[in-house]
């Protein structure tokens, strides 16, 4: 009987939960991977047909941020599909594994419509600790004379899009005065380019830093080293936050530019690679990218606001 209790725990810790709550209770029902999967529906549409839509070359050079997006595009096209097929398969790699989930994890699948409206403002408040604390490094890290440029430089680096997202005042290049209208134009498309990129790297960023590796690493140190499954715990959200932190300063085989690395944005990001897996073991894989996602939407409004934009 303890062996199959121990199979039945291993078996459980590879679902997107990693907590229990009271069977039907609100927490319990939202952090089903099917719940996850109609809540982040809508944010995976709007990604996939944003990038369609808003043919610039301010979304294609943004686009460069979503390195894990790219990473499962290479990977569909190396086991051997097709570019086209590459191009359109990762939002159905969230589909498939988190029906898997759902199948595995065998729970209900009936779905409260009124919980995803309590589920998106559940991820907004999720969001507001990391914009406090990047804003926090802003005026801690810098001289008062400096942080104007710093808080845009910082929130710029947060929110994992490129810095050229915003126009900034008296940096509008071959915009000449009385231009305002176009100017205007420039700026609203780059903050809804920031808006979409930002939705898709809250997603495709959870769905391999939180859902796949933690899980992998999971695997790796509780059944196969035979760790203790607290040790598992640390050791796997550790390693994923400051891979999750690595990854925006190193190209690692996306071929894509990566930033320049500064340790204050390493720090930060590896604080927020441990917060989001600490949300991905209490609350489950939907919050987890519903706040990330939530999180980018209201840094690139505020990038916008220190940027004068």
């Amino acid at each position: 009987m303890a062996k199959s209790n121990g199979v039945k725990d291993r078996f459980s810790y590879s679902t997107s939960q990693l907590l229990n709550f009271t069977r039907d209770s609100y927490l319990e029902r939202t952090g089903r991977p099917f719940y996850g999967l109609v809540f982040l529906l809508p944010f995976i549409v709007f990604y996939e047909v944003g990038t369609i839509l808003i043919n610039t070359d301010v979304l294609r050079h943004a686009q460069i941020r979503v390195v894990a997006f790219v990473w499962l595009q290479n990977f569909i096209e190396y086991v051997g599909f097709s570019s086209k097929i590459a191009w359109a398969a990762p939002p159905f790699v969230v589909v498939v594994i988190l029906l898997s989930l759902q199948v595995v994890s065998r729970k209900r699948w009936y779905c409260v419509p009124a919980d995803l409206g309590w589920m998106a403002a559940e991820s907004i408040i999720l969001a507001v600790p990391l914009i406090v604390l990047g804003l926090f490094l802003i005026t801690s890290s810098q001289p008062i004379e400096q942080q104007d440029r710093a808080g845009a430089a910082t929130m710029r680096s947060v929110v994992y899009c490129q810095s050229q997202m915003v126009v900034r005042p008296g940096e509008q290049g071959d915009f000449q005065v009385g231009e305002d209208e176009q100017i205007n134009s420039v700026v609203h498309s780059n903050i809804l380019a920031g808006i979409v990129t930002g939705i898709g790297a809250g997603i495709y960023e959870e769905l391999v830093f939180r859902l796949i590796l933690i899980c992998v690493l999971m695997i790796f140190f509780y059944d196969l080293l035979k760790l203790s499954h607290n040790q598992s715990i640390v050791l796997s959200v550790i390693i994923a936050a400051a891979l999750f932190s690595a990854h925006h300063h190193m190209a690692f085989f996306s071929g894509q530019q990566a930033d320049a690395f500064d340790l204050t944005e390493f720090i930060f990001r590896t604080i927020a690679g441990v917060y989001f897996a600490v949300v991905f073991a209490v609350r489950g894989f939907g919050i987890t990218a519903g706040t990330h996602a939530f999180y980018n939407i209201i840094a690139v409004f505020i990038q916008a606001y220190l940027n004068g934009g």
